[in-house]
């Protein structure tokens, strides 16, 4: 089942929970409910919502990543299930164990994924690809030559113009590709606990501080989804500057997880491919297979099952 990404962005949202559904107020507005066990990411982006206790419980046991974010719309905290896999401490420690040229051929295989992804979105936009698919195949084991960083050098110059440059600080350009950033990391994160996996146990990313280093590891070949729904939308607003305050901006940034991308050969919602990818990357962590079923190519169009729903 392909589950719903929902944001609740409306002033004096009340959000509650009844019969297994979720409850949604808002003033000057019709009540609505939707059904508990179809939410996979919720975000709240309203400073004055209100929540019931059983909202956090029934989500969380439902699986769902709950995301708060600030008043510039990007998220300031998220929660996820605790208890989400029936193997979990097996995992974990198997994951522990995992040997450093595993971890090494995993990088490889996600960076290498994440070239050859950013190759093609500049071939969509440009008609060229600046040399990064023939980049992707030279990436070698831990990738020591960090093509990563080679590939971004030509990349950001290539999609955005030569005065662009990635600031996670800026607003823009950059606060679309934060915001996008963030919804697919949750999505990634999920899967991530729903695979057993710790997500603060990363294979390259290593910050101490960070509780999702394993989650952002698996999210870089997905980021250049995001970037190319970024470009999609500077293109519509012909000059015209545009940000996070906008709905219908932020409604296409959400509606990324119901696009649909080719995964091991076959078509997925970006959302159902997450899952895929996490679940292969438990099998390589614990001693199974070591090949990753990663993304491969441009969305091929919106799975009109879901999408995402901002109110």
């Amino acid at each position: 089942m392909l589950r719903k990404t929902m944001e609740f962005s409306t002033p004096g949202t009340r959000l509650s929970v009844a019969n297994r559904q979720l409850v949604v107020e808002r003033p000057d507005m019709p009540r609505i409910t939707r059904p508990i066990e179809d939410m996979g990411v919720v975000i709240v982006d309203d400073a004055r919502a209100t929540y019931t206790q059983a909202v956090f419980l029934e989500l969380l046991s439902a699986g769902a990543t709950i995301m708060i974010t600030g008043r510039d719309h990007l998220p300031a905290g998220m929660m996820l299930p605790l208890d989400a896999h029936h193997v979990q401490t097996e995992r974990h420690r198997a994951q522990v164990e995992a040997s450093v040229p595993a971890k090494k051929r995993i990088w490889q295989a996600l960076i290498a994924a994440k070239i050859a992804q950013q190759g093609a979105v500049l071939l969509h936009f440009t008609g060229q690809h600046a040399g990064l698919v023939p980049l992707s195949k030279r990436v070698r084991s831990g990738d020591p030559e960090n093509l990563e960083a080679q590939a971004a050098q030509r990349y950001w110059p290539a999609l955005f113009g030569k005065a662009f440059r990635r600031d996670r600080d800026e607003e823009g350009i950059n606060a679309l590709l934060n915001y996008g950033y963030a919804v697919i990391r949750a999505a990634v994160a999920r899967s991530i606990v729903a695979a057993g996996l710790i997500p603060s146990l990363g294979v390259f990313h290593s910050n101490r501080s960070n509780p999702f280093c394993l989650a952002d590891d698996l999210f870089e070949p997905y980021r250049p989804f995001v970037d190319w729904r970024v470009r999609l939308l500077v293109n519509e607003a012909e000059g015209r500057r545009i940000g996070l305050d906008e709905k219908p901006v932020r409604a296409a940034l959400l509606s990324l997880l119901a696009e649909t991308v080719l995964v091991a050969g076959r078509r997925y919602p970006i959302l159902l491919a997450i899952e895929l990818s996490a679940a292969s990357l438990s099998r390589a962590l614990t001693g199974g297979e070591m090949e990753l079923a990663l993304p491969q190519g441009l969305p091929l169009g919106p799975d009109l099952l879901d999408g995402g729903e901002v109110g």
